[in-house]
């Protein structure tokens, strides 16, 4: 029983390492809001969960992420670029048809 932990433990720290070396994108305006409609995108069922198979559909939690991302266009107005603009207004009206197509 003591081996097992103690494989299982070391398991763990092999698999922690792995992800440490995964990198990470910058931290921006636009790799969060790209964050946020993945997130959205996954609960549409247009992509699958991470470390699942079957997309999962769950209406709420998309309109969450969706009413995000609305809210922090809102709050941002006049202080983003044309680029970050774009990007906030393009994501969020595919969002919301993808919600429409999904809800109706």
């Amino acid at each position: 029983m003591e081996n097992m932990k103690k494989n299982k433990t070391e398991e763990n720290k092999n698999e922690q390492a792995r992800v440490d070396e995964i990198p990470l994108p910058e931290v921006t305006f636009a790799t969060f809001i790209l964050s946020l409609n993945t997130s959205a995108l996954v609960h549409l069922g247009e992509l699958p969960e991470p470390g699942k198979e079957e997309p999962v559909f769950d209406l709420n939690l998309a309109r969450h992420a969706i009413d995000t991302i609305a809210m922090l266009k809102e709050k941002t107005k006049g202080n983003l670029s044309e680029d970050e603009q774009a990007l906030i207004d393009n994501i969020l009206f595919d969002l919301r048809l993808k919600f429409v197509k999904k809800a109706g």
